[in-house]
């Protein structure tokens, strides 16, 4: 190994030395399943070359990404005592009682997620809101579901298995899985793989 790759392996080293103790948690973690869910999906989007464990690619994770902080800690909150030195997002809003694994966040700058559920394997842009119309009148999000920026998601509504949601879109109505919606108010202009043009 040359002395620049040895300096560079130990200052990483050195650079994840103030995330250990924040991954440690993660073993005792009721929610390991999702968090590993977490690290696969983030790990194929935004790593290179995969790193040799999931607990070097939650380290990674864990130094690198913000917004996977914020994830990460919704699902092992006992993480947080030690995170003096690996801050959240802080415009980023996870308030939603059940989140499947494999949530991608990207960017998550001005984002607010407080839906009933979200299923697994979703994807959530910048400057979303998913959030209630009402008392209790939150979405429910189906699995695979893509949220492009700027989209609104508001009210007692379902949103079906894997949809994408257009950037800047607004959805106030259930929307049904394997299809496209856009628009403001959002309508189907894909669905089941055709173009179409069907309000919601």
């Amino acid at each position: 190994m040359t002395i620049s790759r040895l300096v560079k392996r130990m200052l990483r080293v050195c650079g994840y030395a103030g995330v250990v103790p924040v991954a440690i948690p993660y073993f005792r973690s009721d929610h390991r399943s999702e968090v590993e869910a977490d690290i696969e999906k983030w790990g194929g989007i935004v790593f290179d070359e995969k790193p040799k464990s999931d607990f070097s690619a939650l380290l990674k994770l864990l130094n690198d990404y913000k917004e996977f902080r914020n994830l990460y800690y919704f699902r092992v909150p006992k993480a947080r005592w030690f995170s003096l030195f690996c801050r959240e997002e802080p415009t980023l809003h996870l308030q939603t009682p059940e989140i499947g694994g494999g949530l991608f966040i990207q960017h998550g700058f001005a984002t607010i997620i407080n839906a009933e559920k979200i299923g697994r394997d979703c994807w959530i842009n910048q400057q979303v809101t998913v959030g209630h119309s009402g008392k209790g009148r939150r979405p429910v999000i189906g699995d695979g579901v893509k949220i492009r920026a700027g989209a609104k998601v508001i009210g007692k509504i379902t949103v079906g298995d894997d949809v994408a949601i257009g950037a800047n879109a607004v959805v106030v109505k259930d929307v049904p899985p394997h299809c496209t919606v856009a628009g403001v108010p959002a309508k189907i202009v894909r669905q089941d793989g055709v173009r179409v043009d069907k309000p919601l």
